[in-house]
């Protein structure tokens, strides 16, 4: 991680995502596009041996988890998707990156709550892309067992986990734990870190950060962060 970039807030983040849309140019698919290539890049770049598992949710970290999958099977990856939701409940991106990844012949699977054990077995990585910034109160059903059984594999059952610009259950701001967490090796957040992330007794579920590069204007951020 880049010690000269500064953390940002909740809000801060989705100022600079709205302004992003609004002031620039830059669509959401756009920036969705560059978040899920960005760390599809940044597993090849830490090492895959094996088949990857990827956990998706409704909101944008799941369609993060579609463009994800989408391009590591373009590089040739074996990638199984699991989603705690149906997926006719997906809207606006996340829709369109689920429809993109389905008519490319990428399989959906909806992992009941007694199911994730056995579809995460086996996986030299796990990628978190459950729940992101915006998740407020208690980790509730259908994402706590999940997050459970990510957190089950610790015992040798799979590889490594990456959480999706935060893990799963981590509060965005405070850095607490919203009833459960994801326990990640890795954390690949975008733009900047959020302030969640580095805050004292996080790094123990963050792991190791990456910053990840969306496109968004380095002056746009400087501004913000102003």
């Amino acid at each position: 991680m880049s010690g000269s970039l500064p953390v940002l807030s909740g809000e801060q983040a989705r100022e600079i995502d709205s302004r992003a849309l609004r002031e620039h140019g830059l669509t959401g698919l756009v920036l969705m596009e560059n978040a899920g290539r960005g760390c599809a890049e940044l597993l090849q770049r830490l090492g895959i041996d094996g088949p990857i598992r990827i956990c998706v949710g409704k909101g944008n970290n799941g369609g993060d988890g579609y463009v994800i999958a989408r391009h590591l099977d373009n590089a040739g990856f074996t990638v199984h998707v699991g989603s705690a939701v149906d997926p006719s409940v997906l809207t606006g991106d996340a829709a369109v990156n689920h429809m993109a990844w389905v008519s490319g012949n990428g399989a959906v699977d909806v992992v009941e709550a007694g199911g994730w054990d056995d579809m995460l077995s086996g996986a030299a990585w796990i990628v978190d892309a459950l729940l992101g910034t915006g998740t407020r109160g208690e980790v509730r059903p259908p994402f706590d067992v999940a997050i459970d059984a990510i957190n089950r594999t610790s015992d040798g059952s799979a590889g490594r986990v990456l959480s999706v610009d935060l893990p799963s259950g981590l509060d965005c701001d405070s850095g607490s734990r919203l009833g459960r967490c994801v326990r990640a090796d890795h954390t690949a957040t975008f733009v900047a870190p959020k302030r969640g992330l580095v805050e004292d007794g996080a790094s123990e579920w963050v792991g190791a950060i990456h910053v990840v590069d969306i496109g968004i204007p380095r002056s746009l951020r400087e501004e913000v962060l102003r």
